[in-house]
């Protein structure tokens, strides 16, 4: 009998063992099959954990309210801070963020033969054109749309009870198309209803098995206009890691995990300067007035496919209050930002003065 309570014991013991070395902390990713659900850690040197803190304490004495920042090299997440209000697990509002992925859903269309660059806007919205359109308004296309080069003055602003589509369309093209930045977020919009046209799914449906499963996204959510179609230009909700790991895929231009998820020639052209740029609701003829310079300035480098081309020779997207996705290919890496805040320049120059040179 003493020996048959001891090998009861014996075998509660393996058992308790078991469950304790398959339990998940609080911490630990719960696994999806086939689907990452989060990016590889590594440890930081001290050299860079030390530039960490003094980041946050000169984003803390400049009053930036950064609320979450996380860096990347070589694949792996190097540091992380949640501060502010900022949480790990809670998605944050993008703002223009949301247009980069929009980009990215044009480039799989245009993969999937939906879609090139050279359409024609009016092509998609026949029945929405105004009773004249002008030449300039039929020479737009879904390239003039990506690098913000439609011919406005002035960004389109959408009019109460008029659908969105046809509030872009009427709106007057006094530039020649293709030779004036003017930024422009229902552009965006225009490409995230030409993509529901030709999908027959609004874009964050479409991108959910093409780009956010891969990456292991969980379904998000993303405002929609009136008449049902993705904000395009914002709207967009996601986590801290879910930039990273877009930034990641964009720096390995478009590649995952060993499969091509954006079509690489479009992964790489939507990061180069494709046309001159200025910040958004500044005139190009008020740049120079603006003491904006290339050595100075992150809004007049370039703009490609729905992102901007930063000093260093970096990239990113970008979105109103600090949310950035920075993308620096010469030192591998990614810099990522949440947060609310009015001077987004002294949020990049804190990226450019205490992480950059922190980076092997």
């Amino acid at each position: 009998m003493k020996h048959l309570i001891n090998l009861c014991g014996l075998a509660v013991l393996l058992c308790l063992c078991c469950l304790k070395g398959n339990a998940m902390t609080p911490d630990s990713p719960k696994e999806v099959p086939g689907k990452v659900t989060t990016m590889k850690r590594a440890k930081a040197q001290s050299k860079l954990n030390a530039a960490m803190e003094r980041y946050l304490q000169a984003a803390s004495d400049k009053n930036l309210n950064i609320h979450s920042v996380m860096v990347l090299q070589h694949g792996k997440v190097l540091y992380e801070k949640w501060l502010n209000g900022g949480e790990q697990n809670k998605p944050h509002i993008l703002n223009s963020v949301s247009k980069t992925f929009t980009s990215a859903a044009v480039g799989l269309a245009i993969g999937e033969g939906l879609l090139s660059l050279d359409d024609k806007l009016i092509s998609f919205f026949p029945d929405e054109l105004p009773d004249s359109p002008s030449d300039n308004l039929r020479k737009v296309t879904i390239r003039n749309l990506l690098t913000m080069n439609c011919g406005h003055d002035t960004e389109p602003r959408r009019k109460e009870g008029d659908t969105w589509t046809k509030t872009f369309l009427s709106w007057p093209v006094e530039h020649e198309p293709g030779t004036y930045f003017c930024y422009n977020s229902m552009g965006t919009y225009m490409l995230s209803a030409i993509v529901q046209k030709v999908t027959g799914q609004k874009v964050v449906d479409y991108l959910q098995p093409r780009l956010f499963d891969p990456l292991g996204i969980d379904a998000p959510h993303w405002d929609e206009s009136p008449q049902g179609i993705n904000c395009g230009g914002w709207g967009l909700y996601l986590k801290t890691e879910d930039l990273a790991k877009m930034g990641q895929l964009i720096l390995q231009k478009g590649k995952w995990k060993g499969k091509q998820v954006l079509p690489k020639d479009y992964a790489i052209e939507m990061t180069l300067k494709q046309v001159p740029c200025q910040p958004a609701g500044m005139r190009a003829d008020k740049v120079a007035e603006s003491k904006l310079t290339i050595e100075n300035s992150d809004w007049v480098q370039g703009y490609g496919y729905q992102m901007w081309r930063c000093r260093h020779n970096a990239f990113r997207a970008d979105g109103a209050g600090g949310q950035y996705i920075i993308i620096i290919p010469e030192k591998d890496a990614v810099v990522i930002n949440t947060a609310q805040l009015n001077d987004m320049q002294a949020e990049q120059n804190l990226v450019w003065d205490y992480i950059l040179p922190a980076l092997k």
